[in-house]
């Protein structure tokens, strides 16, 4: 049973946070492995005279909901419903709550918001905001600030008090055994979370985190409350700052990220001796491998991506082409992770050479900077050949 919490996290204005950690979920958005699992945030702003429900939950959880809900006020007294994105893991109750609602509340979005509102649910009736636009509600100024493609369309964020209502914007994958980012030791094993999420989700619309950074740099926050994971009270501007390092690939000096696939054993002979070779040149060496008794999460390959200070690729020849793992895994690197980091390869191949015409194919619109493609017949281990490689690798990090 998902654990659920409800707890006031603010008395002026009254907020209370609804948030149910869903470990049911095995892949977001049916696509990434998330074994930690993920949180669904919504709150609840209570005004004199005033009622603000802000986002919502997954449709799988809209029973538990309308519960949590139902526990804090009538629904029925619910004035306002602000849908910062109308992804279905924050907008799935919606319906449900305004049945509920009996429609009473006047419900707020962006003009995109509104346009998915009415495709996906057949709402209609939405007050549309925009950019920078201030209402007024119970005698509190609630301002609006569109972040478009993060990382939707529709996406934005609303203000309060110096309190950041923020959605998918400051969200990480994980259940946090605590509400907030009190204990900076869960806050350490929770960051790396934000990191896979930031990757995963919105790793494709990174430049506009840098924008929407620059836009939210001209308010006040003292607060930021995601729709995902822990909320920020006493360090906000720390998880603003790691968007902004994943954003720009941001690198731990002595780490390089090594992702091979070896069927049977001839592009992993040669990989474990160029981690060797790194270590013993004082690298700290991350290793991604698909074998055939173990595989790691793409996910995972990407969360570590931006802070790498250099790539390092063992491919193996398939059928004349890359194999279908390193494709996809490169595929998903450059639609999610495209930075400008060093890279180098490794390939090998039986009766025919193909791997490094195939890559760079893949690959010629990446902005990685290739500096070395060693590729060997049967997985030969040319020992010259390797520390010729690593030398312009470790050349180019200097």
């Amino acid at each position: 049973m998902p654990k659920i919490w409800t707890e006031r996290i603010f008395t002026d204005p009254e907020v209370h946070i609804l948030r149910i950690d869903d470990d049911h979920i095995k892949y977001f958005e049916a696509v990434w492995d998330i074994p930690e699992g993920i949180s669904y945030n919504a709150y609840l702003v209570k005004l004199n005279g005033a009622n603000i429900l802000i986002d919502g939950w997954k449709k799988n959880y809209t029973d538990e909901f309308l519960k949590a809900l139902s526990s804090l006020i009538d629904p029925k007294q619910i004035t306002h419903i602000i849908v910062n994105h109308t992804e279905p893991d924050h907008s799935g109750t919606l319906p449900e709550t305004l049945k509920l609602n009996e429609n009473r509340a006047k419900v707020i979005a962006s003009s995109f918001g509104k346009r998915l509102l009415e495709s996906f649910y057949g709402i209609t009736n939405v007050e549309v905001v925009s950019d920078n636009q201030e209402i007024e509600i119970a005698g509190r100024k609630f301002k609006f600030v569109m972040t478009p493609w993060l990382h939707w369309p529709d996406a934005m964020v609303t203000h309060v008090d110096g309190i950041l209502f923020g959605c998918d914007v400051g969200g990480g994958y994980s259940l946090p055994p605590i509400i907030d980012d009190s204990n900076e030791k869960i806050v350490e094993e929770y960051l790396p979370y934000v990191t896979k999420y930031i990757v995963n989700v919105i790793g494709h619309y990174k430049n506009y985190i840098i924008e929407g950074a620059k836009k939210l740099s001209t308010l006040e926050i003292k607060a930021i409350l995601p729709g995902h994971g822990l909320i920020w009270k006493r360090e906000p501007q720390k998880l603003l700052q790691h968007y902004l390092n994943v954003a720009n690939g941001v690198a731990e000096p002595k780490k390089i990220c090594v992702i091979y696939d070896s069927m049977y054993g001839f592009v992993d002979r040669i990989m474990k001796r160029v981690v060797e070779i790194l270590q013993a040149k004082g690298f700290s060496t991350i290793v991604y491998k698909f074998l055939d008794e173990d595989q790691p999460f793409e996910s995972e390959i990407l969360k570590d991506i931006p802070s790498s200070a250099a790539l390092v690729f063992g491919v193996s020849t398939y059928e004349a082409d890359i194999h279908p793992k390193m494709r996809y895994v490169l595929y998903e690197i450059l639609d999610k992770a495209n930075y400008e980091k060093t890279a180098i390869f490794f390939g090998v191949h039986g009766w025919a050479a193909s791997v490094e015409l195939t890559v760079k194919k893949l690959l010629k619109d990446s902005k990685f900077k290739f500096v070395s493609f060693v590729e060997t017949k049967g997985g030969k281990i040319e020992e010259a050949k390797i520390e010729q490689a690593i030398e312009q690798l470790l050349k180019e990090l200097e």
